[in-house]
């Protein structure tokens, strides 16, 4: 019997980097693997680039089939800034797409511009997330690293160039970055951030290759490496998602997005207007705190993270970490409307509430920034590491009023990947291969009443607590 042929596809995440071997015809996981980060503490959220290069090899050499790998793809956290030096080295750690500290150079970059001109010429308007901001914070605070700088990557491109030597990105993952628009980096963005742009990559186009395997690592030399892009567009590849389609991420941040037919261009900054990995549009609206912060709450309160009771009058609006949707950077959690017959598991259950709060409240403006139907019918796709969580599910159901359909594919960023490395050798477009897979096949959940109650509790207590959510104390960097 014919042995099938394999790609790799890897997800180089904040916490760790997993792989994926696939078998190229049949969609198979032949194995994986998987190896941790390290993550700074606290309101600056760093990681050392070389750490994710070690990864990578520690998790592609564990799937069993590094050797037999016909091509490879890798995808990556959005956003983050890696500054590297005239010799490729990192002059400092990455800063991570949830480092909050640039929320005040995000402030000025749209002060500068507007918030509506921003969203013309990029698709969306900055926050401290984005790579621009981050890089005014860099020149700002440390500038003797700053002129240390000969190259700027995001994470996907640093570990591109490491297993090619090329200098590449995609569309995907640029349009994250605050200066890149469709016609290609923006000159009048770059010499305002003193950005020189010959320190960023070129942006590869859809379906073509960055380059091939040099020898060293576990991978064949020579084999091709794809473009890669960032999470969200390697997992909306990963479903093989189709245009319209909803989808809500439940990771260490949360996100809900769709493939859409025409270019979002937001200017309340609640839809970001990404482009996605093959030449449409991906809209989305992302939070900060998501099932890290709801988990965290629960070890507070001594409670396993399902642990949770219905009804209740409290509100709690986990942002530990600030938050970016709604965009209160300086924001920390808040508990409101406690009785004295609230519970423990009344306080876990508003955790979830006010998690998955914003992601929904923003699911029509992310549908129809992308010119596409609001329609309560269709169901919401549910990825993620929480979306097997039965509390998870169950609050998204009773607040969004939806059907969810819940993928038994694991790791669709991973898997996302892999599709742009079949893609490489066979010549089918990416979303195609994933379709061909039946990646997105898994339960459906039939779709329960919606819980008008809670919603409009949250809403009001973000209203009434808008002052100190604008202005909470201990944000690192504000001194």
């Amino acid at each position: 019997m014919a042995v099938e042929r394999v790609v790799i596809g890897v997800d180089s995440s904040t916490q760790a980097t997993k792989a994926v071997a696939v078998g190229l015809e049949s969609g198979e996981v032949l194995g994986e693997g998987r190896a941790a980060h390290a993550v700074s503490t606290g309101g600056g959220k760093e990681s050392d680039p070389r750490r994710w290069w070690r990864a990578l090899g520690e998790a592609v050499a564990a799937t069993g089939h590094a050797d037999r790998a016909e091509a490879v793809s890798v995808a990556g956290q959005q956003h983050g800034l890696v500054a590297l030096d005239a010799d490729g080295a990192p002059v400092r750690p990455a800063l991570l797409w949830n480092d909050i500290r640039s929320a005040p150079q995000a402030a000025a970059l749209v002060e500068w511009l507007g918030a509506g001109e921003w969203a013309r010429r990029t698709g969306s308007v900055p926050t401290a997330a984005f790579t621009a901001a981050k890089w005014c914070w860099l020149r700002e605070r440390e500038p003797e690293a700053a002129a240390r700088v000969a190259a700027i990557r995001l994470p996907h491109d640093y570990l591109t160039e490491r297993l090619t030597g090329a200098a590449a990105t995609d569309r995907g993952d640029a349009s994250g970055t605050g200066w890149w628009t469709p016609q290609g980096y923006d000159s009048e963005i770059l010499r305002h951030v003193q950005l020189d742009p010959a320190w960023l990559p070129r942006v590869v186009e859809p379906g073509t290759a960055a380059g091939t395997v040099r020898g060293h690592g576990p991978l064949r030399e020579g084999i091709p490496v794809a473009a890669g892009t960032g999470d969200n567009m390697a997992a909306a590849l990963g479903l093989g998602l189709a245009r319209g389609v909803p989808v809500l991420s439940l990771g260490t941040s949360g996100t809900v997005y769709t493939v859409a037919r025409s270019r979002p261009q937001d200017p309340s900054g609640t839809v970001a207007g990404f482009a996605d990995a093959l030449g449409g549009w991906l809209p989305l609206a992302c939070t900060l705190n998501c099932t890290v912060a709801v988990d965290r709450i629960a070890s507070t309160l001594g409670r396993d993270r399902e642990a949770v009771e219905a009804g209740g009058s409290a509100v709690v609006l986990p942002y530990l970490d600030g938050e970016r949707t709604p965009n209160l950077p300086c924001a920390s959690g808040l508990m409101h409307g406690l009785r004295h017959d609230t519970t423990a598991g009344h306080l876990l259950q508003a955790a979830y509430d006010g998690a998955a709060y914003s992601l929904l409240v923003a699911l029509d403006d992310v549908l129809t920034a992308g010119g596409e139907s609001a329609d309560a019918d269709t169901p919401l796709v549910l990825i993620g590491g929480g979306a097997r969580g039965a509390a998870w599910q169950r609050t998204v159901r009773r607040l969004s009023g939806r059907p969810v359909r819940v993928p038994a594919a694991g790791e669709l960023v991973a898997l996302g990947a892999a599709a742009q490395a079949a893609g490489l050798v066979t010549g089918e477009r990416a979303d195609e291969v994933a379709r061909r897979w039946g990646t997105a096949r898994g339960p459906l959940l039939e779709a329960l009443p919606k819980d008008s109650e809670a919603l409009e509790r949250i809403a009001d207590a973000l209203e009434r607590a808008g002052g100190l959510l604008r202005t909470a104390p201990g944000l690192p960097g504000r001194d």
